[in-house]
């Protein structure tokens, strides 16, 4: 059994779960929908074991667009609710099929939109029944206080997913948010060394020295010690892989701990680098790096 956090609405949440980049712009929702169908049909798990999140992509932050993507997404998962609903982002985006809607230079179309109003739709959601529990994703600490300090607030975000691995800790994020009662998500725990557009002379977390230290100590993979590390920190963690064995893998880190040098080492290695720097919102008004975390 995979230990769990509590949510503030009392649901458990694995503190392992497999990253299958499902939400748009991922674009597999159906395939994911289609797997776990079979899964649910053939008895060998029932739904309410799953714990399924999926996000609110940029282009639907309008208000009249929330409910249409959720249950879009629902048809496509052939899911009749979330368990987990997140904001992708705080920008919102133009509406229509590009995904990413950019000008002549690069930068993204903005809808107008606030997310203050997109959440008070996400929190309807909640009201009837088509998701559990709604979050956030890529906030900073100002964004999520004006958040939580909205006049009307009547579900509070159960959950923030952010970068996270030993290049960026987001200590002080973490730490607030867990003050708030909110639980965090760690996504690109390994560093995301496949991700698009990443320079060949880049220096891996995965061939990082202290890491493979760390690794040959307790006879593990440095991946394996990547994700341990989120669990040390009550951080639910979401590799990503499509491997069978990689996948295995990744679950095979609750036979040992970290000690506390383990995680001063660990967390030594930050230097505030992140992999996905949004460069095609930097100009929006939401953007969220632009304020320390």
């Amino acid at each position: 059994m995979i230990p769990a956090v509590k949510l503030n609405n009392g649901a458990d949440m694995p503190i392992l779960g497999l990253g299958t980049w499902s939400a748009e712009p991922g674009k597999n929702e159906q395939e994911v929908g289609e797997g776990l169908n079979a899964m649910i049909q053939q008895g060998l798990v029932k739904r309410k074991d799953v714990f399924v999140v999926n996000k609110l992509w940029n282009t639907f932050h309008l208000p009249s667009l929330v409910r249409k993507a959720c249950e879009q997404t629902l048809r496509e998962l052939k899911l009749d609710y979330l368990d987990l609903y997140l904001m992708h982002f705080p920008m919102g985006a133009k509406p229509g099929d590009d995904l990413f809607p950019v000008d002549e230079s690069g930068e993204m179309y903005s809808d107008g939109s606030n997310f203050l109003e997109t959440w008070e739709k996400m929190e309807e959601l909640v009201d009837e029944g088509l998701v559990k529990a709604i979050g956030i994703s890529n906030f900073n600490r100002d964004q999520i206080e004006s958040l939580l300090n909205k006049p009307g607030l009547r579900h509070m975000p159960a959950n923030l997913q952010i970068e996270c691995h030993p290049y960026l800790i987001q200590e002080k994020l973490i730490n607030y948010c867990h003050s708030k009662g909110m639980t965090v998500t760690a996504y690109s725990p390994l560093g995301s060394p496949n991700r698009p557009l990443a320079p060949k002379d880049e220096i891996s977390l995965l061939d990082e020295p202290v890491v493979k230290a760390v690794a040959k100590k307790h006879n593990k993979t440095p991946a394996q010690i990547l994700i341990r590390f989120h669990v040390e920190r009550n951080v639910v963690v979401i590799p990503k892989s499509s491997t069978p064995s990689r996948i295995q893998e990744n679950i095979q880190i609750f036979d040992f701990k970290l000690s506390d040098e383990d995680m001063e080492s660990l967390l030594s290695l930050n230097k505030n680098w992140r992999g996905f720097t949004m460069e095609w919102a930097s100009q929006h008004k939401d953007f969220p790096l632009l304020t320390e975390n």
